[in-house]
């Protein structure tokens, strides 16, 4: 089973300029994501990006693609690089984000095997068991419902599934093992991406800020598995890289 990794990087971010090339005992963040896509078994693996210090970062140890900077998402931006690098409609492309240095290599082969497995689907992705009531309840943890058959039947930022007559009386409170956390990792064929992209921007996704809702809007099936591999944590600014590196020392 091939498939290909593409590596969306930005250099702006208004918490973590430049997090890329943020260094990583002694390498750059964007190459550890490189090397777990490497290590996954991707035929072919590119950065997309529209930076300049990224890209000549980069050429030192990967293919880069540079890209327009009107781009409003990732999936947009890999779009692009469909076109461009002129990939084939029935190959797999994974989405991995250019800020995990540390995903497991393991979920981003699973999650390409999925979609080699789920011809139905048009997409696939990962999600998590979520362990505390807290997470259950923030916004910025995506909930993720799936149903008998591994596809996606809706993501949110709001408690779902909402366990009505336990948690009418306790709204506060939760039972965890309902709950999966979505991670943000996609696998998609290369045809499929350029036809999300021509939908037009769905209310869903608009109000919940959630892209992948556009696919749902629209009827086509997301496959959703647990990761084989815990995710990483994320990160966000310096300090969660800081905090982080302390973790695995």
């Amino acid at each position: 089973m091939s498939f290909t990794v593409v590596i969306p990087a930005r250099y702006g971010s208004s918490r973590f300029p430049g997090k890329p090339l943020a260094l990583i005992d002694g390498k750059p963040m964007i190459q550890h994501v490189v090397e777990r896509a490497t290590e996954a078994g991707a035929d072919n693996i590119i950065v997309a990006t529209d930076d300049e210090r990224i890209k000549n970062v980069v050429l030192g140890f990967a293919h880069v693609c540079m890209t327009s900077v009107n781009h409003q998402s990732g999936t947009e931006r890999i779009a692009e690089v469909v076109e461009k690098e002129r990939i084939s409609p029935d190959t797999i492309v994974v989405n991995v984000q250019g800020d995990e240095p540390f995903i497991p290599a393991q979920n981003i082969n699973q999650v390409a095997t999925n979609l080699a497995n789920a011809p139905q689907c048009h997409m696939a992705t990962l999600s998590t068991p979520i362990a505390s009531v807290e997470d259950v309840f923030n916004p910025n943890i995506v909930k993720v419902v799936v149903n008998q058959k591994g596809e996606s039947i809706y993501f949110s930022r709001s408690p779902i599934p909402f366990e009505r007559d336990y948690m009418m009386a306790n709204p506060t409170s939760a039972n965890t093992a309902l709950y999966n956390r979505h991670i943000g990792i996609y696998a998609y064929r290369a045809n499929y991406i350029k036809q999300y992209v021509s939908y037009v921007p769905s209310a869903l996704e608009q109000i919940e800020s959630l892209e992948q809702l556009r696919a749902i809007w629209y009827g086509d099936k997301i496959h959703c598995e647990v990761a084989s591999a815990p995710p990483p944590v994320g990160i966000d600014t310096p300090e969660d890289l800081e905090r982080l590196l302390k973790t695995i020392k």
